[in-house]
């Protein structure tokens, strides 16, 4: 029988297309999310938003919130319990009568059900003393910095002479793209049941978090308790995008409460609260030099990056960090400047600076193979280099020629005219775009228990977060496999800060990490019932592993994933609607740990990069300090109608220098190309280039009216 038709039947070696071991609890309502916890005396708490975009509370008149039937208290800063400073700003909730932005948290109403804690925060009456704001991103805004760090990585990096080299170079493109802010929007909104125990001072939060670990720590910390005080419980989780990738305000609020009113206390943050008080996609100001030999080398590359941060907290999008990486240039510059404004703080969404970044870097080389007259899929080619730009280091492996090959021969690239606006139907221009990806490989140290049971089976236990992605399934293969045993023997525990602790489920990590963790605890297992004899006892056996010292040490290798986009798309010339009428993707990202949970990730991610495309965009109200599209009536994420038939494949590869399964992560890369694509699409078809997303009608219909 050939090897995947045993792994099909089987379903116990690493790469089989193994259904998701949870979809029956979710599919029939018995998954419990955060707010779905009905403890006994459970009550409802409703936050009330700060109405103004800078200042101070100067008093908060709850009279008539307390007249309403069922509210039991009102917290203000005035009453709230004191906590500890966090690190993380954005959790000093309720502790002063600072307002930073608008929508920050200024009141908490708790009442017997939700209809009243809701009804009572609007019946909040908060005066403020107001100050001069600023919330508009400029690209030369006086108060710019460049800071020392953009998410964890230099601001600046220079090689060579880039300046100079651009002066120099025979073919040159100087061009500007903008994106945007964005917002996560997961399909569960931010969510918190807080249960205090004050006869033993035990916290117990149930909590919509992608990494339970870490809320654990940080209100421990935050409200004075060791951490084996504080029981964190995220069995499922409504997906994150990021923005629960540390806490948020949802889950010191309902502590906060849970705390003053002695009762269980749920928060469930309405979506229309998530844009400001969760984290965003901070909008990118793009200045992109290319210089090239007129045979199409890249001679410098030069990516300057701008965009703002909150005063609350420093968060910088690392938009210029792929030019690092992607192509050979003698001559490299990315940079970033940052400006604080009194804005919601941004923070981590999908695939944080190689989202805006590539989507820039991808449109700009499109631009120099029209310059070139070349091709855009061989420009990219040409420019393949030998190692890794920025550091020098040789590449763990490096497939995204393979990529570009197996798309375009999938895609059928070779027939396409290379001329643009040269394909109609009535009043629909056709047009096709590609656009490379890549997405860095990271794993952190996680812990992990393995147990064999006297009945044959075996249970892995770590407090990894399910975030929709399929984790418990993929670890369970990740067992099976080292254990030799059927995956039906193997059952996985997550999400409960009980169990072995492991690392966030974050920057496409999540696997990686827990699975090398896995891997080890099961390795040992295994090793330890081949030599033992006669049943086990009544407890059965158990090893454990921590990666400690082995997954976060340095690595002599560049590691990253790689991938290539093509889009078709057909632009109508009356309405200015831009229909995608096939997505692509070929992916080179390590071993596939399991077909089918892979595949949704990759197209799940495309589909959010046509929606950055086409669809998403925020926009900050001068006046008023707010997002103007705060729900989903008005941040249009694409519908089915919106989506066509999309197409996610990968390439063999295999890659000894990741983790002890050869696997990259996936659930970021098929984001970062779409966008570019889409955009290269829409040029190709029009012969308009257009800079800013997203691509509407208006846009559009007004670059069409100026050719």
């Amino acid at each position: 029988m050939p090897q995947e038709d045993t792994m099909a039947r089987t379903g116990t070696a690493l790469g089989a297309p193994a259904e998701r071991r949870e979809g029956r609890e979710k599919v029939t309502g018995r998954a419990r999310y955060a707010a779905e916890h009905h403890l006994p005396g459970r009550v409802h708490a409703w936050p009330v938003p700060a109405t103004v975009a800078r200042g101070r509370v100067t008093s908060v008149d709850d009279a008539a919130a307390r007249q309403v039937p069922g509210v039991l208290d009102v917290l203000t800063h005035e009453n709230a319990p004191r906590l500890a400073e966090p690190e993380d700003a954005t959790l000093a909730v309720l502790q002063n009568p600072r307002v930073p932005h608008r929508g920050w948290f200024v009141a908490l109403v708790v009442a017997d059900t939700l209809e009243a804690a809701r009804a009572g925060a609007r019946a909040v009456r908060v005066t403020y003393d107001t100050e001069e704001h600023d919330v508009t991103l400029r690209p030369e805004h006086p108060g710019g910095y460049e800071p020392e760090e953009a998410n964890g990585q230099p601001a600046r990096t220079e090689h060579g002479h880039p300046e100079g080299a651009f002066a120099a170079a025979p073919v040159r493109v100087d061009t500007a793209y903008r994106v945007p802010p964005l917002h996560n929007h997961p399909m569960e909104p931010h969510a918190t049941t807080a249960h205090w125990d004050r006869a033993r001072d035990r916290l117990t939060l149930y909590t919509s978090s992608q990494g339970g670990t870490t809320v654990r720590s940080v209100l421990a910390g935050m409200f004075d308790l060791p951490e084996d005080h504080v029981t964190v419980v995220a069995e499922h989780v409504g997906g994150g995008f990021g923005s629960k990738g540390t806490p948020r305000p949802d889950v010191v609020l309902a502590a906060l409460a849970a705390r003053h009113t002695g009762r269980p206390v749920t928060v469930n943050l309405p979506r229309k609260y998530l844009a400001a008080v969760v984290g965003h996609r901070a909008p990118t100001l793009h200045r992109l030099r290319l210089g090239a030999t007129a045979d199409g080398r890249l001679t410098t590359l030069l990516h300057e990056v701008t965009t703002y941060t909150s005063r609350v907290r420093e968060f910088v999008e690392s938009a210029a960090a792929p030019a690092r990486v992607m192509y050979a240039s003698p001559h490299l510059l990315t940079a970033h400047r940052v400006v604080p404004l009194d804005v919601p703080g941004p923070s981590w969404m999908r695939a944080p600076g190689e989202a805006p970044g590539m989507y820039a870097l991808e449109s700009a080389m499109d631009e120099l193979a029209d310059a070139l007259g070349e091709d855009p899929v061989e420009l990219r080619i040409r420019n393949e280099p030998d190692a890794e730009p920025d550091s020098g280091k040789p590449f763990s492996s490096r497939h995204l020629v393979e990529c570009l090959r197996e798309g375009a021969r999938r895609f059928d690239w070779a027939h396409r005219d290379p001329h643009s606006a040269a394909r109609s139907e009535g009043p629909l221009l056709i047009g096709t775009g590609v656009a490379a990806a890549t997405y860095p490989v990271v794993v952190f140290p996680s812990t992990a228990a393995a147990h064999a049971l006297p009945d044959g089976t075996f249970v892995v236990r770590l407090n990894a977060a399910d975030i929709g992605t399929g984790a418990r399934t993929v670890l369970a293969q990740v067992a099976a496999d080292a254990l030799r045993v059927p995956l039906d023997r193997v059952r996985t525990e997550v999400g409960h800060s009980d169990l072995p602790s492991a690392s966030l489920a974050g920057g496409s990590s999540g696997t990686a990490s827990w699975g090398w963790a896995v891997h080890e605890a099961c390795t040992r297992l295994a090793e330890r019932l081949a030599g033992h004899t006669g049943p086990l006892p009544g407890t059965g056996l158990v090893e454990r592993a921590d990666t400690t010292g082995r997954a976060d040490a340095d690595s002599p290798y560049a590691r990253h994933a790689f991938g290539a986009h093509f889009a078709e798309v057909a632009v109508d010339t009356v309405t200015g609607e831009v229909r995608v009428r096939r997505l692509l993707g070929v992916y080179a990202a390590g071993r596939i740990l399991n077909a089918r949970t892979a595949r949704s990730q990759f197209v799940g991610a495309m589909t959010m990069g046509l929606g950055m495309a086409l669809t998403e965009g925020s926009t900050m109200d001068a006046a008023f300090g707010d997002f103007t599209e705060s729900d989903l009536a008005s941040y249009h994420v694409p519908a089915h109608a919106d989506v066509p038939d999309i197409e996610a494949h990968w390439i063999e590869e295999d890659d000894p220098h990741l983790n002890p399964m050869g696997s990259k992560g996936i659930g970021e890369i098929g984001i970062v190309g779409t966008a570019a694509a889409i955009g290269n699409a829409v040029h190709h078809a029009t012969g308009v280039r257009l800079r800013e997303l997203p691509l509407t009608p208006d846009r559009v219909l007004t670059g069409l009216a100026g050719l």
